[in-house]
């Protein structure tokens, strides 16, 4: 908190006030407020249900300037909504001050935003200054110095079209699998998309074991994930999903059981681990809805995370009049941030975070687009990868539906992953 300061004042920066950005740079503001009796505001990251429901908290004078604390940049997204939600309240933001700078693009992206970005340190000289003292590699430093270098998150056009922020660089699958706070099912799959080049999900959606064995042992060369309804199944028995395992683990693709758990955490956590099926014990992934509030999320952590599980939130979903939109999308974020030792990803219909560790799942894609009589609406694979900004196309009907079911995967299969490298510019 001292270093923050005095760079502050090093840079001779004006301010009535200090916000640090939640939550991690609170403590920082804090102290830095309370020994140098500054006047501090509070961002919350949502609203309260009761009393003033205010986003921030403190006494907003309108007109004057609020100096944002950071301890880390590296797109500069986070200080960037805390800019956002303070120049609503009738703040200016002109600086912020970050303890450690990345050096991956946030300073020029704040810049771009009109705010100017000073640095405790930088990645660059804490890394010269442990590699001078023995502590770091020059390989290291040298592997470092060039991830860093191919992962700059450039400035985005102001003008330009942009459902949600989205960073102008995009990352390979391989590169995101390396990225530090990767969630350990996330890196899993990014290096079997990787591999296998592939971003199919296969909606298993039948009612015989046999037929659902037949179907992992012929497309699971061509998927990455094999998603399940096992309560569908007539004839479920725990040989199955052990012979589903053996095949998973032969063929390199993840299971999904597709659960959609939503109720309160201490029954979800009994439903996922044991019942008839025990989906825990066979299952490394599965998804659950965000309307019970973070309890949902809490009961499964309890039971996957020592398994080396990973959860999915359901953000968006692809029937028509849905209504996992707006402020439920945002929390379903919101909750997966908050959790992403567990959660690794969403079910959404397009890009909902920009965090790059996190996954997004698109269900309801079919070659051609259309809907059906229940309100299933179809997208493209090349609208849902490369406009939408998703990474995995999930496919059920379009694929079990066709005379050549392997033959079908394949073109699922080129279509998504061609797209994917579309996105990525290769050979563009």
């Amino acid at each position: 908190a001292d270093l923050l300061f005095q760079t502050a004042r090093d840079a001779a920066l004006e301010y009535d006030c200090v916000c640090g950005v939640p939550y991690t740079a609170l403590p920082l503001a804090t102290i830095i407020c309370s020994e140098n009796q500054i006047p501090m505001l509070i961002r919350r990251k949502e609203a309260k249900d009761y009393g003033t429901k205010r986003l921030v908290e403190g006494t907003i004078n309108p007109g004057e300037t609020c100096l944002i604390i950071e301890d880390v940049v590296t797109s500069g997204s986070s200080v960037l909504e805390t800019a956002e939600v303070l120049q609503k309240a009738g703040l200016k933001v002109t600086d912020a001050v970050v303890l450690l700078d990345r050096e991956q693009g946030g300073k020029a992206r704040l810049e771009e935003c009109g705010i100017r970005l000073h640095s405790v340190c930088t990645l660059s000289s804490v890394l010269e200054i442990l590699q001078q003292q023995g502590e770091v590699a020059v390989e290291m430093v040298e592997k470092v110095k060039k991830f860093i270098q191919g992962n700059v998150f450039e400035p985005v056009a102001q003008n330009g079209p942009a459902p949600v922020k989205r960073l102008c660089k995009e990352l390979s699958f391989s590169a995101r699998a390396e990225l530090p706070g990767v969630h350990p099912i996330a890196a899993r799959l990014f290096v079997v998309m990787e591999k296998k080049q592939t971003n199919l999900c296969l909606s298993a959606d039948v009612t015989s074991s046999k037929e659902l064995l037949q179907l992992a042992a012929i497309l699971g060369p061509s998927i990455c994930i094999l998603k399940t309804h096992v309560d569908i199944l007539n004839d479920f028995t725990q040989e199955v999903v052990k012979e589903l395992r053996t095949l998973a683990d032969r063929h390199e693709f993840l299971i999904f059981e597709d659960r959609k758990f939503a109720d309160i955490g201490n029954t979800v956590k009994h439903q996922y681990e044991g019942g008839v099926f025990r989906i825990a014990s066979w299952s490394d992934v599965v998804n659950a809805h965000v309307v019970p509030g973070s309890g949902v999320v809490k009961g499964l952590k309890e039971v996957g995370l020592p398994l080396q599980r990973g959860c999915l939130l359901v953000a968006e979903m692809s029937s028509q009049g849905s209504l996992a939109t707006g402020d439920y999308t945002k929390a379903a974020v919101q909750m997966a941030e908050d959790n992403s030792d567990f959660v690794f990803g969403f079910i959404s219909g397009s890009r909902v975070s920009n965090k790059l560790e996190f996954l997004h799942l698109t269900p309801g894609v079919q070659l051609q687009t259309g809907g059906d009589n229940l309100g299933q609406k179809y997208l493209s694979p090349e609208e849902v990868i490369t406009r939408k900004g998703s990474d995995i196309i999930i496919v059920g009907r379009g694929i079990l539906s066709a005379s050549d079911r392997l033959q079908e995967a394949e073109k699922y299969r080129k279509a998504a992953w061609e797209s994917y490298v579309s996105r990525l510019g290769i050979g563009a």
